[in-house]
């Protein structure tokens, strides 16, 4: 099989970083261009001593020409980059998009949230949300695929299909804690003087920008669906846990709901349903693709607790990144992620 030709943009971040040592394992890809701003001439190695010995390509300033020799675009840049750039795709180029740029299809609540102007409203029309294990084959006719903000991701893969099959109320509490590197490099800048490795932070409140994307696939379901969510920062580099917290339907028993769940995710490699009331922890899916799920019962009558683990950079980003390229291409699902 012909390998496709990838051009990744933004490739020194926590996330390019880890896109690229995903990528070089996938045996239907090559890399053609890593491209940056300030690295240009440099060797992704001096970033990552691990991708020392791989054969890259060295970072060169992105040029819309290298377009012409690439099938795949992966832009892991700051929001608004990826507008700009889609305003320049060849015919045969599929743009896959980890920033926030086309999460939103609706522009005024992109521009209220993150405060950018959108550079490219033609194009959101040819983009797609795509959370893999939800949307699958449906990205098959988009040429700019989204990928979900790693908090979305942990709260949205449990709540989907119990919020579908009508087996738990519409009021939602989510209360999340991500590693630092889910904030960039410019985390180090912005904490400098904060002691950002022994302490624990919460921001965002009340309108982090990931709750226009969650509320956003909420609304797909249903618009009397409301949820709040508050996000911490804690001191270790990697890693989500969302503890979220819903009310079942009257006469749905807490097997049930994890009985479908289990049903509905059986065909999903990425997805592990645990057994009821698994306490979770983030150190069982470092490093890899998982998504953990456990249901819990809790003190208060109808109440439960749903917990989700994910690591950020790699579920949360660039593994499901990958997802969607395999289900773009019909690799199979697994490639390059074990």
């Amino acid at each position: 099989m012909q390998k496709v030709n990838v051009l990744v943009a933004g490739s020194t971040g926590y996330i390019g970083i880890q896109l690229i040592k995903l990528l070089i394992k996938h045996k239907f890809i090559k890399i053609k261009y890593l491209c940056g701003n300030s690295s240009v001439g440099k060797n992704i190695s001096n970033y990552d001593i691990n991708l020392k010995k791989k054969k890259l390509p060295k970072i060169k300033k992105l040029n819309y020409n290298f377009f012409s020799n690439v099938d795949v675009i992966f832009t892991a840049l700051p929001n608004g980059e990826s507008q700009i750039i889609s305003n320049h795709l060849k015919k045969n180029n599929i743009l896959i998009d980890l920033s926030a740029d086309f999460r939103l299809q609706n522009k005024d609540i992109y521009e209220e949230f993150y405060k950018i102007k959108h550079k490219s409203i033609k194009n959101i029309k040819n983009s797609i949300y795509a959370l893999p294990e939800i949307i699958k084959n449906k990205i098959k006719n988009k040429k700019i695929i989204s990928c979900p903000g790693c908090y979305p991701t942990s709260i949205l893969l449990p709540l989907i299909p119990l919020l579908k099959k009508k087996l738990v109320n519409k009021n939602i509490i989510v209360d999340s804690k991500s590693g630092y590197s889910g904030a960039g490099r410019s985390i180090h800048k912005k904490y400098k003087n904060h002691n950002l490795y022994e302490s624990l932070s919460v921001y965002g409140i009340p309108k982090h920008r990931h709750n226009s994307e969650i509320q956003q696939e909420f609304n797909r379901i249903s618009k009397k669906i409301s949820f709040e969510f508050t996000p911490h920062l804690i001191p270790m580099f990697r890693g989500i846990l969302s503890t979220i917290y819903v009310e079942k339907k009257k006469n749905v028993s807490t097997k049930k709901l994890l009985k479908y769940l289990k049903e509905f995710y059986k065909n999903d490699k990425f997805i592990r349903i645990k057994k009821m009331n698994k306490l979770l922890s983030t150190n069982d899916v470092i490093n890899t693709n998982y998504c953990d799920i456990s249901i819990c019962e809790s003190n208060i009558k109808n109440k439960i607790i749903i917990l989700s683990a994910i690591d950020n950079l790699i579920k949360g980003g660039a593994g499901q990144a990958i997802q969607n390229l395999n289900y773009k291409y019909n690799f199979r699902m697994t490639e390059g992620l074990i």
